[in-house]
């Protein structure tokens, strides 16, 4: 990394349309080193096109982007040069082998990969590499760039929608492996549209929003600041949930209390909730599902609560966007069974 630049990745000001589309509209964002950052927007917010200008592979109209102390828009092979990346998409040499392709792959590096750590990562995402990549299904060819970018020497892993095509028991090493590469120093840029997977893995975060920033920090601080979301089921089985402030908490317990109210939860504000303050009335069924998983809105649940009055429980996709909730009720989804 080049001493004139502070963090690992640097963008202030990043512009850039596509004819009348501004797909990403002024945008800035910084990784701290050795942290992993979520880079969190559903579909078409523009995250992959800021990661393309990020690497170099597409110029931008405007604004000024650093990665690993290099302007990719003037040298992108320097700038990429202790950088691996992981796309969502992945398209290798049909006729080679697994391991062929990963050791291919670290060979292209200047500083190449760490054999240890590579046979390592092969064993762990139990993957064999005497097979053709052209046999090879989605999710083990995701692997396959997994495991080259896991243990390539590199300084900056830009991931974007890393376990596309990977199942539950892959997913956990994978983030285990990503945390294992943060611990060593490596700093990570995470996007995704699957909250969960973020919650989990990062640092801080960065939501975008039809190409612009709409919320970032870290996300311990982001989280404090919505208070907590409290759960439970009221008499007769009704759900109810709600964000409540820090100095509120307790007075909202007891009144659940009082209402014989059971399955009482109180946790930090999650991703989640962060996420829907900015998304929660714009997305389709289908894109808050993918993010947050199956739910259902319910705007009821106060009626037990004294002095308010339940409402029947609402599918999200049957919901009347006009209709306000009952007081100081956000509406949230509540997860399916």
């Amino acid at each position: 990394m080049s001493p004139a630049s502070s963090q690992p990745i640097e963008i202030f000001g990043l512009t850039k349309c596509f004819g009348a589309l501004r797909a990403v509209d002024d945008f800035d964002l910084t990784v701290r080193e050795g942290s992993v950052h979520g880079f969190v927007g559903p579909n078409g917010a523009g995250k992959s096109t800021t990661i393309r200008a990020l690497l170099g592979l597409l110029k931008p109209d405007a604004g000024m982007l650093r990665l690993t102390g290099v302007d990719p828009t003037r040298d992108p092979a320097a700038a990429t040069a202790r950088v691996a990346y992981v796309p969502g998409e992945v398209s290798l040499w049909p006729h080679l082998t697994a391991g062929q392709a990963i050791a291919t792959l670290a060979r292209l590096r200047p500083d190449g990969d760490d054999a240890a750590r590579r046979a390592e990562l092969i064993e762990r995402f139990d993957l064999d590499p005497s097979k053709k990549m052209r046999t090879y299904s989605k999710g083990n060819r995701q692997k396959v760039v997994l495991v080259a970018a896991l243990a390539a020497n590199v300084d900056v892993l830009v991931l974007d929608e890393p376990t596309s095509g990977l199942d539950p028991l892959m997913e956990r090493v994978f983030g285990q492996c990503v945390r294992e590469a943060s611990e060593r120093g490596v700093s990570v840029l995470l996007s995704s549209h699957i909250l969960s997977e973020v919650q989990l893995l990062a640092d801080d975060i960065t939501i975008i929003r039809q190409g612009r920033v709409v919320e970032s920090g870290a996300l311990k601080d982001l989280s404090h600041l919505r208070g907590s979301r409290i759960t439970a089921v009221l008499p007769g089985g009704i759900p109810y949930e709600t964000t409540t402030e820090g100095a509120s908490v307790r007075d909202e317990l007891q009144r659940l209390l009082l209402t014989g109210a059971d399955q009482i939860t109180c946790t930090p504000a999650s991703l989640e909730d962060i996420f829907l303050d900015h998304y929660g009335t714009e997305l389709s069924a289908d894109e808050r599902d993918e993010a947050c998983g199956p739910s259902t809105y319910t705007g009821a649940a106060r009626a037990a609560v004294p002095s308010t009055t339940v409402e029947a429980e609402v599918p999200w996709a049957d919901r009347d966007p006009d209709e306000e909730p009952p007081p100081r009720v956000m509406w949230r989804p509540v997860r399916g069974e």
